[in-house]
């Protein structure tokens, strides 16, 4: 073993740093130990810690688990999001498609967000979605998307902004035709902390939010997660 600085080999043991045995050279008094390990966390750590956050645990906790810093795993959670499509894609466009919102809200409790889901009542998956206000404006462009399916019906609770887009004769208000649609939005609460009815977590920011949903609708189809470089 030779010294990294000066390439001496009179060396002594200067104790340990980090259970690693610890070496001093004698001639230019470099520390160092004999070997270093490669920065940053290996692939199979950070797919275990999106594996933890998208099974309905909060940043802390994970900390907690695997003593990855929490801003390391929103970091990570940040990049997954951000390499995917704002919108996941689909294989069939719906015969009846049902819609809904699903309530949370970001930075605080009185800051009340909707997220609009549009979902086929025929198979499991959501097809499109967006969050805003319960307005018809954060309703446009999710409308934008699924008018073009040129459904034969669109089914919806009957909420006041939905009939300024969807014809009448097109329209079912029938909380019998929702049950696909609130069972995707339940399985959201369940797989996001952040979107517990009764939770400590929670969104302190819009964006977060958005790249929070656009992984878990992903973990959910592909059963995997996205990994980064």
């Amino acid at each position: 073993m030779i010294c990294p600085e000066c390439q001496s080999s009179n060396l002594k043991k200067n104790g340990h740093k980090r259970g690693k045995q610890n070496y001093l050279c004698k001639n230019c008094r470099r520390q160092f130990i004999d070997s270093y390990s490669p920065l940053g966390y290996p692939e199979s750590v950070k797919k275990y810690c999106l594996h933890l956050y998208l099974e309905g645990n909060g940043f802390r906790r994970i900390e907690r688990l695997t003593g990855v810093s929490h801003n390391t795993v929103i970091n990570w959670v940040k990049l997954a999001g951000l390499s995917l499509a704002q919108q996941p894609d689909y294989d069939e466009i719906p015969e009846v498609a049902q819609i809904d919102e699903l309530q949370t809200f970001v930075g605080n409790k009185k800051n009340k967000i909707w997220r609009a889901t549009a979902v086929n009542k025929g198979s499991a998956g959501i097809l499109a979605w967006t969050i805003g206000d319960r307005s018809a404006e954060t309703f446009k462009p999710l409308w934008k998307i699924i008018k073009g399916w040129k459904c034969f019906f669109y089914a919806t609770d009957g909420y006041v902004v939905y009939p300024q887009f969807i014809d009448e004769t097109d329209h079912i208000v029938s909380k019998t035709y929702m049950t696909r649609v609130e069972g995707e939005n339940t399985r959201l609460r369940h797989y996001l902390s952040r979107l517990h009815r009764k939770t400590l977590c929670y969104s302190k920011s819009l964006l977060m939010l958005a790249l929070s949903i656009r992984l878990v609708i992903y973990y959910l189809k592909h059963k995997t997660v996205p990994i980064t470089s």
